[in-house]
């Protein structure tokens, strides 16, 4: 069975369904580009995709260590390009300073920046900035 099922709604908008679950999410066009903007974009989801995938093995490789991640933050940014229009550059900045990592903890965090699964994928020519703040 597919993974997800998605609809053109039409004015821009399409409703993708996690088919396992049943949880649906709206996409808009950009308001550049002719859209409402009143939701995520595609391009917005693929740089919402990279901070969650790198969230997500840290948090599975700090559980496995034996300390949780738990409140951390990310703030990310999505740089376009033209001709063509694209996704240049995701800028991700990952907040850990509400939590009191050790040294250890910290350098495992930082090791795991480019080798999940989302930043594999991502072409080359599409730039991955990570900041993490301790």
């Amino acid at each position: 069975m597919e993974t997800i099922r998605t609809t053109y709604t039409g004015q821009l908008r399409t409703e993708a369904i996690h088919v396992q679950s049943g949880n649906k999410l709206i996409t808009d066009a950009p308001t550049d580009n002719n859209g409402k903007g009143e939701t995520f974009s595609p391009t917005d989801l693929l740089a919402t995709s990279l901070a969650s995938c790198i969230f997500t093995i840290m948090g599975i490789k700090a559980e496995e260590a034996g300390f949780r991640i738990d409140g951390a933050t990310a703030k990310t940014w999505k740089i376009m390009s033209e001709n063509p229009r694209r996704v240049a550059e995701v800028k991700i900045e990952f907040d850990f300073s509400m939590l009191d990592l050790k040294e250890n903890q910290k350098e495992l965090m930082k090791s795991l920046v480019k080798v999940s699964p989302v930043p594999l994928s991502l072409h080359e020519n599409t730039k991955q900035s990570i900041g993490l703040k301790f």
